[in-house]
Parts: structure tokens; sequence; C-alpha cells
């Protein structure tokens, strides 16, 4: 492990507002060759360096297509050139990765022990795989996000409310919150369960060519006061 990556698991711990935080993720990516990165907890957007990094996971949340998504935590899963993905495994999200400018992904597992809770995505705007380093520090700053995550995850508290969003210093913000209460929405507006609420506001969402969050919001919007 080079002293670059060490000072960097090291000072993890005093990010603690939001900003602090995506220094911390942009600064991290910088080290790993990467132009961004996005971590994800069990469907939660948690952690993000950039605007782009937070839209490529949202728009493999919406699609349900991704290297995220269907994940083998033995390996790094490397997507250098995202081009080549048009006409084979994912080709609306290959082809959405490319509008936003990214031609190369790389995915980490997010791990507790033996179990995968999510994943690490990396971008670059130019195509071409990690070196060996890149790959395995990517590692080790995946494990070290992780246990991060779970000791600042969002604390319940006496009302049975979550203490957590924008200036809760220490906590992990979710970024998903309103999609969740939008997909309970249409849930009993549509009669439908959960899972098909939801990818009624993806499909929703993709239609409009927006984030998943701003979808949830025009159908929260849509409730009477």
């Amino acid at each position: 492990m080079s002293s670059v990556i060490q000072k960097l698991l090291e000072s993890l711990r005093a990010a603690v507002t939001g900003d602090e935080r995506r220094l911390w993720a942009v600064t991290c990516a910088r080290v790993l060759g990467l132009d961004g990165i996005a971590a994800s907890l069990d469907g939660e957007l948690v952690w993000f360096s950039d605007a782009t990094g937070a839209r490529l996971e949202d728009v493999q949340f919406i699609l349900g297509q991704g290297p995220g998504l269907l994940f083998q935590d033995e390996t790094t899963v490397e997507v250098p050139e995202v081009s080549r993905l048009l006409a084979s495994q994912w080709p609306q999200f290959a082809a959405e990765a490319q509008e936003l400018g990214i031609a190369a992904l790389f995915v980490w597992p997010v791990r507790l022990g033996a179990a995968q809770v999510g994943t690490m995505t990396g971008y670059r705007r130019t195509p071409g795989p990690l070196t060996p380093q890149q790959s395995a520090e990517g590692w080790l700053v995946a494990d070290v996000l992780a246990q991060h995550l779970l000791n600042h995850w969002p604390a319940v508290n006496g009302s049975g409310g979550r203490r957590d969003g924008p200036g809760h210093a220490g906590s992990v913000d979710l970024h998903r919150a309103e999609v969740h209460q939008a997909t309970g929405i249409l849930s009993v507006q549509l009669g439908v369960p959960l899972p098909e609420a939801l990818d009624r506001l993806r499909a929703r969402a993709y239609a409009a060519g927006q984030s998943l969050t701003d979808a949830a919001h025009a159908v929260i919007a849509e409730l009477p006061p």
C-alpha cells in the first residue's frame, strides 16, 4: 500500500461534514486514477464525489442495468471501454453512460466481513484498464469505506425518526429517502406491490429524462395539502 493511499484512508475519520466527505471522495478518485466515484449500499446512494458519479448510480438504479447490479464479489469488475457495451450486455445503460461522457467503469464490492453490502463504482472519461496497483488499492478503499459507513449509519432518534441528512455531523446521508416515500405513495394509489410501484417510478423518471429523486419529488408534490 502506498503512503499516499494510507494517509488518505487514515483521513477518512476526519471527514465529518458533507463537504468534507465530498472532498475526500474527490481526492480518493484522483489517487485511484479515476475521474469520480460513488458508493451504494442496499439500493441507497450514500457517497459520491460529483454529480456525474451520483447520476451514474441513479441510471443503474432506474434501468436495472449496469456493472454494479450484476456484480460478482471475487474480482474487480472492469469495463475499460463502455462503448463496447452498446451492442452487448447493457445497451441502454451504456448509451446513458456515454451521454454522461463516461468511457470506462470499475466496480469494487463494499463488504462487511464476508458479506457484500454494496458497491463502489469509479469512472473515467477516457478508456483504458486499471493498473494492478489501482485495482488493489480500490479494494482497500472499499473495505475502509464499508466500516466507516457502518459506524456512521443514520441513528434513530427517540421518536422513531432517523437523525440523518446534510449537516448532521458524522452521519451518512441517504439520498433516496424520497424515492422510498414516493414508492409507497404509488403503491397505495395504484393498488400494486412495492416492487411494481418502484418500477412505475423508474419508468416515469426514464421517460421524463429525470433523476429518480426528481421523479419522486414530483409524485410527493402531487399529494393534496
